[in-house]
Parts: structure tokens; sequence; C-alpha cells
């Protein structure tokens, strides 16, 4: 029987943290961006 690998699934564990902080710090920039687009002049765009 193989011996379980532990860096291998410490390491998925890392990275599934750093995916989970990751998404959370890009939804906490939405919500700030969703009130900075709401308070933002019209116009911006060019064309």
């Amino acid at each position: 029987m193989a011996k379980p690998n532990y860096s291998y699934e410490k390491r998925q564990r890392e990275l599934a943290k750093k995916r989970k902080k990751e998404e959370k710090r890009r939804k906490k920039a939405a919500d700030q961006g969703e009130v900075d687009q709401t308070t933002a002049p019209e116009g911006n765009e060019t064309g």
C-alpha cells in the first residue's frame, strides 16, 4: 500500500486558503468599486 503524501495535501490546503483569501479580497474590492462607480461622474467613456 502506498504511503500518503502529506506534503501534497498540505500544499493543496495552502492553495485553497490562498484562493479563498484572494476571492474574498476581490469581492471586497468589487463591493467598494460598486460604491465608487455609483458616485463617479457620468461621461467617463471615450468615443
